[in-house]
């Protein structure tokens, strides 16, 4: 059959990239004894490729003698993907070799077993599984999000390994944007945001690479502003939201009436930035149709009437907050309605949001002292900035932050004008989790965590805390929670909006305002990828304090003051 007749019957071309990594480091072999051998597990290191070959002096030879040898890798970096296991030769009474593979996301959640203390799992996709490798043959083994891999010989004889890759699955695409400055930790965590984003760029546009694969229009809000800020109009934004849509129908919501809103706002976002009006023209029928059912969810009193009420996990403990930030993501919804319908020529659909809007103005409910709903009051005009960051976001800050809402809070805060305080917050939450030895960002993280903990590549000491396998709520706890989730890659977008100070002012940045926030930096620069090509800035601290600018913009946009 040839390839013409097989893309007639439908196939698919997958549009990532295959790539093979060596391992950087040998975390853990067993002892060798008189039951087990472990010889040269440092030949695994060595770039042995993936073609067997007979002549292998570099082979690693795990020996089972009636107990099970097994060695722990690190690949130095969070991947998705899976292995490919090398084997030269053998010993073994039948030539089927069972092997146990392990990944994990920490070094303790690969030496894990599943239902034991920890909570590892296999949900979503497998990750601890038994599988037969080949003598003389090349097997590859799993998809998942990991960054470890521990193997054992599970059967009795000698197994020679030439070599153990990481099969790495990933979109090759050029990082158009950038963020550089005299703080080599904000640079890290810029790129940290960056890469976490892109490591969920799979399929589809998902929420997690080991747990989570799967979209979720609430949580993309900050992938999406990750993906503007850093690879610019990309195709899987627009084929995640219409993913969703096909298939939650209205009056159906997208598994919850919140997470409606947040492809609502998606949308006014996606156009905002890069002005696609033949995309936006495709989303009438059912946006309109979506601003009607939001609508039926608000009461003649101004209240909100929905199932299952949510914001984030975090954010659960406290109903009173909840409440008050479902209120605000519903003007925040009526106003990106009204936007968007007034550019569709949808003039009913636009006094419908207007009248919502002041509806729900006329009640809106106390913040119950949630950072989250605090942001989103403030972002929708509910509450004052400056009282939102005095009286809830900035005291004990970044207690009480998560890592989706993070960046709501540090809008807000920017918003209120305290600058100081959303460094000191990135520096000390999400260079926290960098400070535990994170490669990419986790689906949650509270500061507290931090106390006593050891760091995730290494194998829990005696009297250390395995901040893994011992944190974590709700559907997360545990090792179950993922260390690689694209909502909380929220920095990374409000560093290219904030400090370089890229804001966009009318739709596909025909006009951008640039105005940096430096505050203890001496120096920042970096890219802005637009419609029209990239925005460049470098912004420097001059002697007497001042902040001398010089950028390049494209044809095609225009900076006003």
């Amino acid at each position: 059959m040839s390839m013409k007749s097989l893309k007639e019957r439908g196939l698919v071309i997958d549009p990532r990239t295959r790539a093979y990594l060596e391992p950087t480091r040998l975390l853990w072999t067993t002892n060798s004894g008189a039951d087990s051998e472990v010889i040269n597990p440092e030949g695994l290191l060595c770039s042995n490729g993936g073609q067997v070959t007979k002549e292998a002096p570099n082979a690693s030879i795990l020996s089972h003698k009636g107990e099970a040898p097994g060695i722990l890798l690190d690949f130095g970096m969070e991947l998705h993907g899976g292995i490919r296991i090398s084997v030269v030769e053998g010993r073994f009474p039948s030539r089927n070799v069972r092997v146990r593979i392990r990944l994990g996301e920490s070094a303790m959640e690969a030496m894990s077993d599943l239902g034991g203390p920890g909570n590892a799992t296999n949900d979503h996709v497998a990750r601890d599984s038994i599988v037969d490798v080949g003598l003389l043959g090349t097997t590859e083994f799993g998809t998942t999000g990991f960054r470890f891999a521990r193997i054992d010989l599970l059967d009795e004889g000698t197994l020679e390994l030439q070599s153990v890759q990481a099969v790495f699955l990933y979109r090759d695409i050029e990082y158009k944007g950038s963020f550089r400055s005299s703080d080599s930790l904000l640079n890290q965590i810029w790129e940290t945001g960056a890469y976490t984003v892109h490591l969920n760029m799979q399929d589809y546009l998902w929420d997690g690479i080991k747990r989570d694969r799967m979209v979720w229009t609430g949580d993309m809000h900050p992938e999406v502003a990750t993906i503007s800020a850093v690879f610019g109009e990309h195709e899987i934004v627009p084929s995640s939201l219409d993913f969703k849509r096909d298939r939650s129908p209205l009056p159906m919501f997208m598994d919850m009436p919140t997470y409606s809103i947040w492809w609502l706002l998606v949308q006014h976002d996606w156009y905002m930035q890069h002005g696609n009006e033949g995309y936006l023209q495709e989303q009438r029928t059912y946006l309109t149709g979506l601003l009607r059912e939001l609508a039926g969810k608000v009461m003649p009193d101004g209240t909100i009437d929905v199932y299952r009420p949510f914001l984030d996990w975090p954010a659960s403990s406290n109903p009173a907050g909840v409440t008050a930030g479902v209120h605000a993501l519903f003007v925040l919804a009526m106003q990106a309605g009204a936007r968007l319908c007034r550019l569709l020529g949808e003039d009913e659909i636009v006094k419908l949001c207007e009248s919502l809007e002041r509806r729900l103005r006329e009640i809106a409910p106390h913040h119950a002292f949630s950072k989250q709903a605090a942001a989103l009051q403030g972002l929708a005009g509910l509450l004052d900035f400056s009282e939102a960051n005095r009286e809830v976001i900035a005291p004990n800050a970044p207690k009480g932050y998560s890592t989706f809402y993070g960046y709501y809070m540090l809008r807000a805060r920017a918003e209120a004008g305290d600058i100081a305080g959303c460094f000191e917050s990135i520096r000390a939450y999400w260079g926290g989790m960098l400070e535990l030895g994170a490669t990419t960002f986790w689906e949650d993280f509270d500061i507290h965590w931090m106390d006593n903990a050891a760091r995730i590549d290494e194998l829990t000491p005696p009297g250390k805390i395995d901040v893994h396998g011992t944190y974590g709520g709700y559907c997360y706890k545990g090792y179950r929670h993922s260390l690689c989730h694209g909502w909380a890659s929220g920095p990374t977008a409000w560093l290219s909006e904030y400090v370089l100070g890229i804001t966009l002012v009318e739709p596909g940045f025909r006009k951008v305002r640039i105005r940096p926030n430096l505050h203890d930096l001496d120096w920042v620069e970096g890219n802005y990828p637009t419609p029209h090509g990239i925005i460049h800035v470098r912004h420097e601290r001059e002697k007497d304090g001042s902040i001398r600018t010089e950028y390049q913009v494209p044809s095609g946009v225009l900076v006003i003051d």
